[in-house]
């Protein structure tokens, strides 16, 4: 395969994963907004927004407030954002055309239709109601191309570094929700267990849809250490660290395999994924502590990103 046949696959599918993610996070600040005062806290949930997609800095040079119609036209629709919701559609669709051969009629039918829906929507009277539907739309088109892929695309390299894009994206921001959660969502006053610390739990969950998982799994009230386990040590959650590297190494040794040699990416997948193997969640805050845990992990992250695109797609 053409290195540049492979960029196109691996990044049509991080800019739709990160389209899904951004509609989540903006729907779990959402919700939080909604609960009354007395639940939602003093913290600004559309700041925490902005962190959670790794935007915030590129936030404040164009706006002086983070309040709910900046963050949400700079998130979902601003072409200033290149990580906005449109603009991640629109660059999906546009490496989906550039490969529309590699690709099922199905998957191309798919994030067509999706992109010609959501570009009717520009932002302007954005309300509860408006904003829902919008979210709801990106989320099912969002879907709608994922398992298009899954039920029709051969089981070779086109969709192997398809799913590398799709595991990589998703790692870096199930990562980043966590971090968030400690270091901005939660005051420093509000203590572990209350209202306040339920319903931002119970809204995170919701975001990388985990909620009813998590009741599956542990059958307890909420509690962070728990959370935290799901989603980065529980290979079954879909979305947790665990399950997101099984299936990074999983799909980069069918590389290796169909091209007879191995690499630095498959390399530090596998050493990644080691370490998350050997972790134990009480480890993780007594020794590591959480955010230095999550802080390295996002960098190894980025460093696979990094040794996948010098390995295959450059």
């Amino acid at each position: 395969m053409l290195s540049r046949t492979a960029d196109s696959l691996f990044w049509l599918s991080r800019y739709l994963e990160r389209a899904d993610n951004t509609a989540r996070i903006i729907d779990a600040a959402s919700r939080l907004v909604a609960m009354p005062i007395s639940y939602a806290g003093e913290s600004n949930e559309w700041e925490s927004a902005l962190a959670a997609a790794g935007a915030l800095e590129a936030f404040k040079q164009l706006y002086k407030e983070a309040d709910r119609d900046s963050v949400i036209d700079f998130l979902a629709f601003s072409s200033l954002n290149s990580s906005s919701i449109k603009s991640c559609l629109e660059t999906a669709r546009n490496n989906a055309r550039a490969v529309r051969t590699a690709l099922t009629s199905e998957m191309w039918e798919a994030i067509n239709a999706g992109w010609l829906d959501i570009k009717r929507y520009d932002g302007t009277k954005m309300d509860r109601p408006k904003l829902n539907e919008f979210l709801t739309r990106v989320k099912e088109a969002c879907l709608r191309f994922d398992g298009s892929a899954y039920r029709t695309m051969l089981r070779n390299d086109v969709y192997y570094f398809s799913r590398l894009g799709v595991y990589l994206e998703r790692a870096d921001n199930t990562a980043r929700i966590l971090d968030v959660k400690y270091h901005v969502l939660l005051p420093a006053e509000a203590g572990i267990g209350g209202g306040l610390d339920y319903f931002q739990w119970s809204s995170i969950l919701r975001s990388v849809s985990a909620l009813t998982a998590y009741r599956w799994v542990y059958r307890e009230s909420l509690k962070p250490w728990l959370i935290a386990d799901l989603l980065i040590l529980n290979e079954q959650m879909p979305r947790s660290l665990a399950s997101c590297y099984a299936n990074l190494s999983s799909y980069l040794d069918a590389l290796s395999a169909a091209y007879g040699r191995q690499g630095a990416s498959q390399r530090t997948a596998r050493s990644i994924r080691t370490r998350l193997q050997n972790s134990r969640i009480d480890d993780v805050f007594q020794e590591i502590g959480l955010h230095e845990f999550l802080t390295d992990f996002i960098a190894e992250n980025g460093r696979l990103g990094g040794a996948i695109n010098a390995q295959y797609l450059v």
